[in-house]
């Protein structure tokens, strides 16, 4: 939120604050987020460099499969060992290769004045993705279709905190599996002029995905400049497939930064401990993002994970337990002692609507996501019932979550110290500051105001017709939507999009699903 502004004991430019606050249009997207909160480091030196250490046995002495005969002619050219499909990887090569990962990410918008940045104490929140069920605005549990893509990304467009429209939030289900990347990726940049994120789930998916970006920003642009991010996840433990490492080559070859995701389901398919798991998820990590570095020497990457932990009961992930907190700060120690930017996911929940199980899971998370100085922080909008559906509800409260964890990481505001202690001695002992000067005109910017928590009395919340979270959520969503302005883009750039979808859309038979699944 701005700094307080007033001059003391006056009410010098209080209404033009007024006035500019109320006319700021509802899109307004936060600048990248400066974190200044101290960060949780739950390990000490020593043990930091007993999870290094631990990682590089593990790329020494087990390896890492990488099954994809490219990526091993490769290895073998950078000088690994490679033995079949599995390539042991010398620490002292994977430290000279990480060396070259920028520790700073740009990541410009097609409307510059969204561009951000990430890295060091830099942050942007990115909405979940890859649902295949959706709660829509009736709060219906049903399949998506490309319309509510589009409204999701209208959402993000609209929604201050979130830095991205992200990619495929949800699964449009009435488009053809084989075609879907296009339409998925097209209405990323139609409807949103923020950053977005590039589809990953082929090689050659991913080459459309490059193509398009290539005519929105400029092939030559793009040489210099990241535009989208692409996520690779590797199949835990300790293996990297020919579909995530073709899609990672079409992404580093451009120059544009792919986040190297271990998929962990702690006690799954990792140990069932959270050092050793936090070590086989490191060396799978810096496995990938060493490759990176092979494929083009100084392209941005970064250092990603998805964190789960598995019921004993069960088997099924959970969100928000200590362990994933702890998991997160240890990352953090270890993204930062590579100097390499990090990814994490956020406003993760369980539950099947949202309830207080969701709520608490969310929070529990985003808290701890905030102290463990994570730089891109994904799925941070909608998530609920383990990434089985986003929900439109939960997806603007969360936004709002990520709003008010914003202001909180950006620490006291002390510009305006002098003049609000100015107004205690006007006040005395046994007064109220809601008349005075400096309250009047600082009211609506020293504290933050949640629009979806309710803290009026019961009479006046019985009064406004006893509206939980959830109808709260929906009634916003819908006014945002009402409210939203598609941003401009160029007429021609848009016709040269829309024939390449149309070109590829001849090209790729409806029916092929081959290296199409999600």
């Amino acid at each position: 939120m701005p700094a307080l502004t007033a001059k003391p004991r006056g009410r010098s430019g209080g209404r033009t604050a007024r006035r500019s606050l109320r006319s700021r249009r509802s899109d307004d997207m936060l600048a990248s987020l400066t974190n200044t909160l101290p960060f949780c480091e739950v390990m000490d030196g020593t043990q930091v460099a007993r999870i290094d250490a631990a990682s590089m046995d593990i790329l020494e002495n087990v390896g890492v499969v990488f099954r994809d005969p490219v990526a091993l002619e490769d290895w073998r050219r950078a000088g690994a060992k490679v033995v079949g499909e599995k390539v042991y990887l010398d620490r002292g090569l994977v430290r000279a290769l990480i060396a070259t990962v920028p520790a700073d990410i740009t990541l410009h918008a097609r409307n510059p004045a969204r561009t951000v940045s990430l890295g060091g104490r830099q942050a942007i929140f990115v909405p979940m993705t890859g649902a295949p069920y959706l709660r829509d605005l009736d709060d219906l549990r049903r399949t998506p279709t490309l319309d509510d893509l589009a409204m999701f990304h209208k959402l993000s467009h609209m929604c201050p905190a979130l830095h991205s429209s992200a990619h495929h939030i949800i699964e449009p289900c009435d488009h053809p599996i084989s075609q879907r990347h296009l339409r998925i990726t097209y209405s990323s940049m139609k409807h949103s002029d923020k950053t977005f994120m590039g589809m990953t789930t082929s090689p050659r998916n991913a080459e459309d995905v490059m193509e398009m970006c290539a005519i929105l920003f400029g092939a030559d642009f793009m040489e210099t400049h990241p535009v989208a991010t692409g996520n690779c996840n590797g199949n835990s433990p300790l293996v990297w497939d020919e579909t995530m490492l073709g899609a990672m080559r079409a992404f580093c070859r451009r120059n544009q930064p792919v986040l190297c995701s271990p998929f962990v389901l702690g006690g799954a398919n990792t140990p069932a401990n959270v050092p050793a798991t936090v070590a086989q998820l490191n060396a799978e990590a810096l496995s990938a993002l060493a490759y990176t570095q092979v494929i083009r020497k100084g392209c941005p990457a970064i250092y990603g994970h998805y964190l789960s932990t598995v019921s004993m009961r069960s088997g099924a992930p959970m969100a928000g337990t200590p362990e994933i907190s702890l998991m997160n700060f240890m990352i953090g120690q270890m993204a930062r002692f590579y100097d390499v930017p990090w990814r994490t996911s956020n406003t993760l929940g369980g539950a099947k609507t949202l309830d207080a199980q969701a709520g608490y899971e969310s929070a529990t998370t985003l808290s701890a996501v905030m102290h463990s100085g994570a730089n891109y922080i994904w799925h941070s909008a909608g998530w609920n019932e383990a990434g089985m559906h986003c929900s439109v509800a939960k997806f603007v409260v969360d936004a709002e979550q990520c709003a008010m964890a914003y202001r909180m990481a950006q620490g006291p505001q002390w510009d305006a110290f002098e003049d609000a202690l100015a107004a205690i001695p006007d006040i005395g002992p046994g007064g109220h500051y809601l008349g005075h000067p400096h309250t009047q005109d600082n009211f609506q910017t020293a504290y933050f105001m949640p629009e979806l928590f309710d803290n009026n009395s019961i009479e006046q919340w019985t009064a406004d017709g006893a509206r939980d979270t959830t109808a709260r959520g929906l009634a916003h969503a819908r006014a945002l939507l009402a409210a939203y302005e598609a941003p401009p883009l160029d007429p021609g750039v848009d016709e040269a999009l829309l024939d390449y979808i149309a070109r590829r859309e001849r090209e790729i038979p409806a029916a092929d699903a081959l290296n199409q699944s999600f």
